[in-house]
């Protein structure tokens, strides 16, 4: 395997911008080549290509964008192999996936493909494939490819959005701010991430906070068509929107929606860490209907007095309380540039609540959140 540091990000990034305006029909084309030589790997994916076709481009995005930084690169590929185990992703998988991409990336680049893209290709393609089988082999030796999660408890809140309590097979690590991927007997392998809305406990069960989305396959079915009793397949827990152990700073937690799951599980994981730090937890919602877990929330404040959870209303002109849009009431509070800050909930809240921070104050560094291409 060539070193990350040999390979030629100048040349990868000049292949990536041949492909990039054909993007859609690229990732096709691949997947058409690969089922076409290999059949039997058509049966690992689900009916639906959509999201397999969107995840592939984004990892070539990725991993183009990371070549620079051999550390990020090698950070990304090995997360990629322990996340490919649950897709029953074998090494010579890579073999026939590689074929089938290189003959791709021929076919769209025509008359601009030299011999020089082939070998620069060839070799990072080589390395990031022992990168991810290497990461693949030390995860087996110590965590399933997938945990069997039974639901004990499917609380519908609303019309649209259940709490899920589920009891995984055998102990799932996660960090209290973290996601795992789920899938449901409905529909065999399509996979979605969902947040852990509790922080680890002797217990062993995690909960998710789910809202049914239009068109939301597994959203859906968790919501709707999911019983006490019935089981999950849960996959590795992922995420860096953990708490800051190093940090002696006060906590911000906001959260839009169903967002506030993982913020939630960010503010236990505070309190039952640090006795002597302010923890505030803002929840934004439409309406008052919408507030879902605002039961718990005062529960939890309950006997705490540095825990401050403060529900915020949109829509509902009734409503007693603070008002008007999460993103937009920050600054009718306190002066957050302290504090460490953490943001979950729908994409457009989360950029606009990230904006508005940093102009109130708070360094980038300090504002913690994942992707919502998660």
């Amino acid at each position: 395997m060539e070193s990350v540091e040999s390979l030629k990000p100048r040349v990868i990034k000049e292949i990536y911008a041949l492909i990039e305006p054909h993007a859609e029909k690229c990732i096709a084309y691949f997947y058409g080549r690969l089922f076409a030589e290999n059949p039997r790997l058509r049966a690992l994916f689900p009916s639906s290509m959509t999201a397999p076709r969107d995840r592939m481009f984004h990892a070539l995005s990725q991993m183009t964008g990371s070549l620079d930084n051999p550390e990020t690169f090698t950070g990304l590929l090995a997360r990629l192999g322990r996340d490919h185990r649950k897709f029953g992703i074998a090494p010579d998988h890579y073999d026939a996936m590689g074929r089938a991409m290189l003959a791709t990336l021929r076919a769209y680049a025509g008359e601009a493909w030299t011999a020089e893209m082939e070998s620069a290709w060839t070799t990072m393609y080589a390395t990031a494939t022992a990168i991810m089988v290497q990461a693949a082999e030390e995860d087996a030796a110590q965590a399933p490819p997938w945990w069997i999660g039974e639901v004990v408890e499917h609380d519908r809140r609303t019309p649209d959005i259940a709490v899920l309590t589920v009891r995984p097979s055998e102990a799932l690590s996660y960090q209290a701010g973290q996601y795992v991927t789920v899938q449901t007997s409905r529909w065999p392998r399509v996979w979605r991430p969902y947040s852990i809305a509790n922080a680890p406990g002797d217990d062993g069960l995690l909960r998710f906070h789910v809202r049914a989305v239009p068109a939301g396959w597994v959203s859906g079915a968790l919501v709707r068509h999911t019983a006490v009793g019935d089981a999950l397949l849960l996959g590795r827990a992922s995420g860096g929107m953990v708490l800051d152990a190093e940090s002696d700073r006060d906590v911000l937690c906001v959260a839009g929606g169903t967002g506030l799951g993982p913020v939630k599980a960010l503010a236990e994981e505070a309190l039952r860490t640090w006795e002597d730090r302010d923890v505030h937890l803002l929840f934004g919602a439409r309406t008052t209907a919408d507030l879902y877990d605002l039961p718990a929330l005062q529960a939890l404040a309950s006997g705490r007095p540095r825990f401050h959870a403060v529900p915020v209303v949109s829509e509902d002109p009734a409503f007693d309380g603070v008002r008007g849009l999460v993103p937009d009431v920050l600054d009718r509070f306190q002066d957050w540039s302290g504090h460490d800050v953490y943001v979950a909930g729908p994409p457009g809240m989360v950029s606009r609540t990230v904006t508005n921070l940093q102009e109130l104050g708070v360094p980038a560094a300090r504002i913690h959140y994942d992707a919502p291409d998660r």
